[in-house]
């Protein structure tokens, strides 16, 4: 949803690719190539790393977006770098590159209990009473991708990590 919020903004349109629809496209006057894997998420290096292939970009040339269970609904976290914390698309990407060194925007999507189904959870609906805290994490999360190319991932980091704005009705 953020990936497809950011090719609006700029007006760009996916072509499919290999194993992942792809934009060109400028965001923060910065010229990107949005990267959407058509994969299974534990796949996603694969798809990720044919990209950076076509575009001899690198790890550190990324801004990975992920949605994270571990983050409550509604959070952004904005990092430089780290480890896939048990997220199976970070792990793909961190196996396939090879590197952790690479920026990432995770959005929060999980609920007050761990689901005991991960992957249906992950793929369901979002509740009638989440709908506008989504939109709102959408927003914010395109925001955060569009600071961190402008300013920096410092910048975006103090900017967007902390408490959601948005509470569920």
């Amino acid at each position: 949803m953020v990936v497809d919020l950011l090719a609006g903004r700029a007006q760009a349109r996916f072509r499919q690719a290999g194993e992942a629809a792809l934009a060109q496209a400028e965001l923060a006057g910065e010229p990107v190539l949005l990267v959407k894997p058509l994969t299974f998420m534990n796949r996603s290096g694969v798809a990720v790393e044919a990209a950076l292939r076509e575009t001899g970009g690198g790890p550190a040339d990324l801004a990975v977006l992920v949605d994270d269970v571990a983050l409550p609904l509604g959070t952004v976290r904005v990092r430089e770098r780290g480890s896939h914390g048990g997220h199976n698309g970070l792990r793909s990407l961190v196996e396939v590159l090879g590197s952790e060194d690479f920026a990432r925007v995770r959005v929060g999507v999980g609920g007050p209990e761990p689901p005991a189904d991960l992957a249906a959870y992950v793929l369901a609906e979002f509740a009638p009473d989440e709908v506008l805290v989504v939109q709102e994490v959408v927003g914010r999360a395109a925001d955060a991708v569009e600071c961190l190319l402008r300013d920096g991932t410092g910048a975006a980091m103090t900017r967007f990590n902390g408490p959601r704005k948005v509470e569920p009705t």
